[in-house]
């Protein structure tokens, strides 16, 4: 492996930029197979902790242990805050308690927070049991307030300057501060009560003379967070209004947390990819860690009222049974009819509950989206029904079934747009996840209407 130390691990090409480069992940297992800690550190070193967290979570579970157990003192609290649950939780349980220790304690209070609230109480206990006081209050008070809320995204760690300061003071506390956050954007401007009423970004404060007064230079968008605000709000909020970060308050109006990009844009993330499972029918907790058995368990359920769906359908087939039996082209072509109609219930419900969580789709403009898909779909359904038309006629040569599959598309084609816009809009009025509970019910929709308009014309017409 002459070489290995200087390949790098993330390298841009063409057929995927910034993948993990497979010749520096066989070097590190090289470096783990062989116990050698000194060429296992040098590889791993200079490496940015998410690329080790995609590390960890691409190898199997034995190569991880070993490698977490060879690493171990180099392995640092930023690692613990990029890696997918499972695999945090299996490392927490692999990592002595020092090195766990000393990896908490880099850690911003809020990457504490994600990191313990999930865990069972005696790992809470352990990890909480190695941090400072001052730092151990601050991740307990954020647990007691709701999951998913601001209170839990937001970090204690807070910059603040009273509203009648100059840049110039400002500049001054900066200096001589011992204890100020890592990272941070925004000076917060308070009121002698704690309550936020401006930001100022630190590059006004560097480029604005010394006597400039800090509320001359505030932000002019400012949005205060509610400590009880859902966090997909509040990453609305940050996507909606580019917003770097935001103060967040009690019920009182008082400074308590902040909440900065990187966290928003972690939650923005996790919706969108929550949507992208439960629309697959898929635990949104699924990942590609899971067990065999957690993976089929979390995909059994949504089968399971698939099949549901199915015999729905398959119960209207049979109530055709003899026009099927006397007009085999039907058995045929029906495939055709229910899959055009799947996927355009598909595409047509994609759109809506993306719309939907993006906030785009509202009462207000519900009836113009309706409307726009069924003429979609209508547009459709005459062209693939004139396209299977002909077919059909060319296939069969019975012109009159040709006009069965034409007409029985073209409704299909509308139901399966109806179907796909209105049904997640009521499930999202009733209050239930649209990307969830949507997908087997436009399936429902689409099977029925199209098998039964197509065998319904066809008993009607031909026979």
């Amino acid at each position: 492996m002459a070489g290995a130390d200087q390949i790098t691990l993330e390298q841009p090409r063409e057929d995927g930029a910034y993948e993990l480069d497979q010749r520096m992940v066989a070097a590190i297992l090289d470096a783990v197979e062989a116990g050698d800690r000194a060429r296992l550190t040098r590889l791993m070193e200079p490496l940015h902790a998410a690329d080790i967290a995609d590390l960890l979570e691409q190898i199997d579970s034995d190569e991880r242990a070993r490698l977490v157990r060879l690493y171990d003192t180099g392995f640092d609290g930023d690692i613990l805050s990029e890696l997918e649950e499972g695999v945090r939780e299996e490392i927490l349980d692999i990592l002595r308690p020092q090195v766990l220790a000393e990896a908490v304690r880099e850690l911003e209070t809020d990457d504490v927070v994600d990191l313990v609230e999930d865990l069972e109480e005696p790992q809470q206990a352990a990890i909480l049991g190695v941090l400072e006081d001052a730092d151990r209050d601050a991740v307990a008070r954020a647990l007691t307030y709701p999951e998913g809320s601001a209170g839990r995204l937001m970090q204690r760690e807070v910059v603040t300057a009273p509203e009648h300061w100059t840049v110039g003071q400002a500049i001054d506390f900066l200096r001589e501060a011992e204890d100020l956050p890592d990272q941070f954007y925004h000076v917060i401007l308070v009121d002698p009560r704690m309550h936020p009423v401006g930001n100022v970004t630190l590059g006004r404060i560097m480029a604005s003379r010394r006597e400039v007064p800090l509320k001359d230079i505030v932000e002019d968008v400012f949005q205060v967070i509610p400590v009880d605000q859902d966090e997909a709000d509040v990453a609305y909020a940050f996507n909606q209004y580019h917003l770097i970060s935001a103060p967040v308050v009690d019920q009182d109006g008082r400074l308590v947390g902040v909440i900065t990009i990187d966290d928003a844009m972690t939650v923005l993330d996790e919706e969108h990819e929550e949507d992208i499972l439960r629309l697959a029918g898929v635990s949104d907790e699924s990942s590609l860690s899971d067990t065999i058995l957690e993976a089929a368990r979390g995909r059994a359920t949504w089968l399971f009222v698939n099949l549901l769906t199915a015999i729905l359908a398959s119960v209207v087939i049979d109530l055709f049974a003899d026009t099927i039996d006397r007009m085999v082209a039907l058995a045929v072509l029906m495939p055709i009819v229910a899959s055009m109609g799947g996927n355009a219930g598909t595409q047509t419900m994609t759109v809506a509950v993306r719309a939907l969580a993006t906030r785009d789709l509202t009462a207000q403009n519900a009836m113009r989206v309706v409307w726009r898909e069924v003429s979609v779909g209508a547009l459709n359904g005459l062209l693939f029904g004139l396209v299977m038309a002909v077919v059909a006629a060319l296939w069969f040569g019975m012109p009159m079934l040709a006009v069965v599959i034409g007409s029985a598309m073209v409704l299909t084609q509308l139901a399966a747009a109806l179907g796909g816009i209105a049904i997640p809009m009521l499930l999202d009025r009733v209050g239930i996840d649209p990307a969830l509970a949507s997908g087997p019910f436009v399936t429902t929709v689409t099977d029925v209407v199209g098998f039964f308009a197509f065998l319904g014309l066809a008993s009607w017409v031909l026979l």
